[in-house]
C-alpha cells in the first residue's frame, strides 16, 4: 500500500517533468526548423541540463551546430548522443558529415560502416563512404563498393560518375570516358557529370567538344564559377577571345576571389590593349599571393606600357632577384632605366645580357599571348609568363548525399513566399528595405499599455543568447504582474505582451494559450486574432514538416484571420496574411485577391507585390508575376530580381 501511495503521489510530477522536457525539445526543433540555430541551442542546453541521459537533445543540438559550421562541436554532440543510443542511423550519418568537413575521412568511413550495419539499403550512406574512400586513395575498395552499389541500384547514375573519377585518378582515361557516358545516359541532367566529361576533353585539347560539354554543365549549374573558367580556356584556344573574356567576367562575378579568373583575365586584357584594367587584375592576384613572380612580371610589363616606370622597375627587380639569368626581364628593366635617364643602371643590365652572349635579340614590344599553350599554376618558369594558367589538378567537387545539405528552408521550396506580418518587440530594418509598417490598432495598444512597444514585421530577428535571457526575464516579470493584477482590463495587455514575448522565442504553444485566454476576455481583440493566426501558421508549418496532419489547425488560422478582418476591415496586413495562407494551400485566385486588396489599402508593401508575383508565377501567369516582382524590387525587396532573372532565362 505504501508503494502504491508513493506511486500515485509522485507520478503526476514525473509526467509533468517529462512533458516539460518534451516541450523544450519540441520548441528547440521548431527554432531549428526556422533557422534560429542559436536560439534552438539554448533550448537543447536546458533539456540536456535537466536530463543529460536523453540522446535527442544532444542530437538536435549537433544539427544546430552543424548548420552554424561548428563541425567539431557537432561531432562532439553526436558522439554524446551515440553513447546514449548507438542504434540511431542518423547519428552516425551526421557525425560522418561533420568529420568529412574536418577532412577526417577515415573516421567518417567508420561512421558510415556502422550506420550501414543498421541500414544496409541506404543509398546515401554507400555514396558518401565511397567518396571518403576516394579521398583516402583507397581506390580498389572504392571500386568494389561501387560494384556492390550497381548490383543494388543499377540505374544510379552517380555511381558511374564516382567510378569514372577513380579511373581518372588511376590514369585510365578510356574506362573513365565509358563510365561517364553511361552516367549521362542514365541522368543527362547532372551538371557535375558534364563538367567531369569536359575536363577529359580539355586535357586532350579537344576544345570544341569540351566547350559543348561545358555549355550543358553551365545550363544545369549556372552558379558554378569553375565551369566558366574552364569554358574560357576552351574558347580562348578556339580564338574566341570575346567569349573567353565574358566567361572570366561571369566567373569573377560568382567567385570574386578566384585566382585563375583574375590572372587569365589580366593576360587577355593585356593582349587586347586594356592595360589599366589588366593591372587591376594583377593587383588583385598579388593581394591574394604577393610572391607570385609570374603575376609580378606581367604587371611590370603593363606598368611599363602605361608609363609607370618606377613601379615597373620595382616589379622587374623582384623577379630578377629570383631569376638572375632571366634576360627578357633584364632588357625591359634596362629600357625603363634609360627612359628615366639612369644610364648607369641601364648599362649594368645591358652588360649582363651581352656577357651571356645572347643569340637572340629581344624586341621592345611585349610578345603576343601564346596560342594553345598553358602552364600549371605551380610552374614558375619565367619564360612562360605569358601563358594562361590552369590548376595543377582539376578537382572534382564531391557532392555528399544528406538531408542536412544546404539551409533547412531550401529543402522545402525553391522559390518561397515572404512570411506573414506578425507582432514583435523588434523591427528588422535595412538601408535598402525602408518600408515601415503602421497600424492604428497596434499604435492604440502601444499608447494604452505604456510598456514595451509592439512592432509589425514579417522578418523576425535572430535571437542570440543575451536577447533570449532578456526575453525570459521579461516573461517572468509579466507573469508576476499577471498574478498580482486584478481586473480584466489590466490583465489583457499583459497577456498580449507575454504572448508576443513567447512568439519571439519560438514558444508558439504558450503564446497561443495566452492569446486564447485574451480572446475569452475580449472577443473583439484584433491583435489577439492576428497574432494567434500567425503563431498557429508557424506551428503548422513545423508540424507538417514532421509528417503531422494539420488540416484542422489550418482551418483555425483562416478562422482567426477572418475574425480579425471582421473587426478591422481596413488592415492591409491581415489581407496579406490571409493571402499567404491561401497561397500555401495553393488556392491561387483567392491569394491573388487578398494580396491585391492589401496593395489597394497600402501600395507600398513590397512583400505584397513579391508574394502576389510568386503566386502569379505558380499560376503560370509569368508576365503578371515578373511585373509584380519588379515592383517589389523597386520598393527595396531585392531578392525579387534573382527570381526575375531565373524566369526570364526559362
Amino acid at each position: 500500500m505504501r508503494r502504491i501511495f508513493y506511486l500515485l503521489f509522485f507520478w503526476p510530477l514525473v509526467v509533468s517533468a517529462q512533458y516539460n522536457i518534451d516541450r523544450l525539445v519540441m520548441i528547440g526543433r521548431s527554432a531549428l526548423y526556422y533557422e534560429d540555430y542559436v536560439l534552438s541551442i539554448q533550448y537543447f542546453n536546458q533539456a540536456i541540463s535537466a536530463k543529460p541521459y536523453l540522446y535527442e537533445p544532444w542530437y538536435f543540438r549537433g544539427i544546430a551546430k552543424y548548420y552554424l559550421d561548428d563541425y567539431r562541436g557537432a561531432e562532439s554532440d553526436c558522439t554524446e548522443a551515440i553513447e546514449r543510443n548507438p542504434y540511431v542511423v542518423g547519428l552516425y550519418e551526421l557525425r560522418g558529415l561533420c568529420r568529412i568537413n574536418q577532412k577526417k575521412y577515415a573516421a567518417a568511413i567508420d561512421d558510415y560502416t556502422k550506420a550501414l550495419r543498421y541500414d544496409p539499403e541506404s543509398q546515401n550512406l554507400w555514396h558518401n563512404r565511397i567518396l571518403c574512400r576516394i579521398q583516402e586513395k583507397d581506390y580498389e575498395r572504392g571500386l568494389a563498393e561501387i560494384d556492390t552499389m550497381l548490383q543494388r541500384w543499377s540505374k544510379y547514375a552517380r555511381a558511374y560518375s564516382m567510378q569514372a573519377e577513380i579511373y581518372l585518378l588511376q590514369k585510365d582515361t578510356a574506362r573513365a570516358v565509358k563510365s561517364l557516358d553511361t552516367s549521362l545516359e542514365l541522368d543527362p541532367y547532372d551538371g557535375g557529370t558534364w563538367a567531369e566529361r569536359a575536363i577529359i576533353s580539355l586535357a586532350h585539347q579537344q576544345w570544341k567538344e569540351g566547350e559543348g560539354f561545358l555549355d550543358k554543365s553551365i545550363h544545369l549549374l549556372p552558379k558554378h564559377a569553375g565551369n566558366y573558367i574552364n569554358r574560357a580556356l576552351a574558347r580562348y584556344n578556339q580564338n574566341n577571345l570575346r567569349g573567353a573574356m565574358a566567361d572570366y567576367d561571369t566567373a569573377l562575378d560568382l567567385d570574386p576571389n578566384n585566382f585563375l579568373g583574375h590572372y587569365n583575365r589580366g593576360l587577355l586584357r593585356a593582349q587586347v590593349g586594356d592595360d589599366n584594367r589588366g593591372i587591376e587584375d594583377f593587383d588583385f592576384v598579388l593581394r591574394l599571393e604577393p610572391n607570385d613572380l609570374m603575376a609580378l612580371f606581367n604587371r611590370a610589363l603593363l606598368l611599363e606600357q602605361t608609363g609607370d616606370l618606377r613601379g615597373a622597375i620595382r616589379d622587374y627587380s623582384k623577379v630578377i632577384e629570383e631569376f638572375p639569368n632571366f634576360w627578357f626581364g633584364l632588357e625591359h628593366r634596362a629600357s625603363c632605366y634609360r627612359r628615366l635617364g639612369n644610364t648607369r643602371q641601364a648599362e649594368l643590365d645591358e652588360f649582363r645580357i651581352l656577357k651571356a652572349q645572347m643569340d637572340k635579340r629581344y624586341g621592345g614590344k611585349q610578345p603576343r599571348l601564346s596560342k594553345r599553350q598553358m602552364r600549371r599554376k605551380s610552374d614558375t618558369d619565367p619564360d612562360k609568363y605569358n601563358q594562361l594558367v590552369v590548376a595543377d589538378e582539376q578537382q572534382v567537387e564531391h557532392e555528399y548525399k544528406s538531408d542536412y545539405r544546404g539551409k533547412v528552408q531550401n529543402r522545402r521550396v525553391e522559390v518561397g513566399l515572404q512570411p506573414m506580418f506578425a507582432l514583435s518587440f523588434y523591427a528588422v530594418r535595412d538601408e535598402m528595405h525602408t518600408y515601415i509598417p503602421f497600424d492604428k490598432d497596434v499604435e492604440g495598444f502601444n499608447l494604452q499599455s505604456k510598456s514595451r512597444p509592439l512592432q509589425i514585421g514579417c522578418t523576425q530577428p535572430t535571437i542570440n543568447e543575451e536577447r533570449m535571457r532578456r526575453h525570459i526575464a521579461f516573461i517572468d516579470s509579466v507573469t508576476t504582474a499577471i498574478a498580482d493584477t486584478k481586473g480584466d482590463a489590466r490583465v489583457k495587455p499583459l497577456l498580449m505582451l507575454r504572448a508576443v514575448a513567447y512568439s519571439g522565442i519560438r514558444n508558439f504553444d504558450n503564446a497561443i494559450d495566452d492569446l486564447s485566454t485574451l480572446q475569452q476576455l475580449d472577443s473583439a481583440s484584433v491583435l489577439a486574432y492576428w497574432q494567434r493566426a500567425v503563431c498557429q501558421a508557424k506551428l503548422n508549418e513545423f508540424n507538417a514538416s514532421q509528417g503531422t496532419n494539420i488540416e484542422l489547425k489550418s482551418a483555425n488560422v483562416l478562422s482567426d484571420l477572418c475574425e480579425a478582418l471582421k473587426y478591422s476591415p481596413q488592415n492591409p496586413y491581415l489581407y496579406y496574411n490571409r493571402g499567404c495562407h491561401y497561397a500555401q494551400r495553393k488556392d491561387y485566385q483567392r491569394a491573388i485577391d487578398d494580396f491585391s486588396r492589401a496593395i489597394e489599402l497600402d501600395g507600398n508593401i513590397p512583400e505584397a507585390y513579391y508574394n502576389r508575383g510568386i503566386v502569379y508565377l505558380q499560376a503560370e501567369k509569368t508576365t503578371e508575376g515578373v511585373a509584380d516582382l519588379s515592383k517589389a524590387g523597386e520598393l527595396g525587396l531585392y531578392d525579387a530580381y534573382s527570381i526575375i532573372k531565373k524566369y526570364r532565362e526559362k
